[in-house]
């Protein structure tokens, strides 16, 4: 590797490392609709985004810029109020992006 192609790599990492981390905390989740207005205030959901569990999953694993964190610590006391189809659905779309994404990071607790 050449002195120039070393300082390059070096550049892009202290870019990377600068970039600051978005992060949506979830909590006291009543309806679905409040999961879809946290997400898109706090990660900058594209204004076309279809506010459902498909446009859900396709905005976060590519319209969204990273690095981001979605923090949901309280979500099992949000699985009654949105219902067994929304909840298992918000875990599954959180839990696929962050293994797909290497700029994504979610917490569940």
């Amino acid at each position: 590797m050449s002195v120039k192609s070393s300082f390059i790599s070096a550049r892009r990492l202290k870019k990377k490392a600068a970039r600051s981390v978005l992060v949506c905390e979830l909590s006291r989740i009543g309806n679905i609709d409040e999961v879809y207005d946290l997400l898109q205030l706090e990660l900058a959901l594209p204004p076309y985004f279809g506010r459902n569990l498909d446009a859900l999953y396709d905005s976060l694993s590519t319209d969204v810029k990273g690095p981001f964190k979605i923090v949901w610590l309280d979500h099992a006391s949000s699985a009654d109020a949105l219902g067994e189809m929304n909840y298992e659905g918000l875990i599954d779309i959180f839990r696929a992006v962050a293994s797909e994404r290497d700029d994504v990071e979610v917490v569940l607790g």
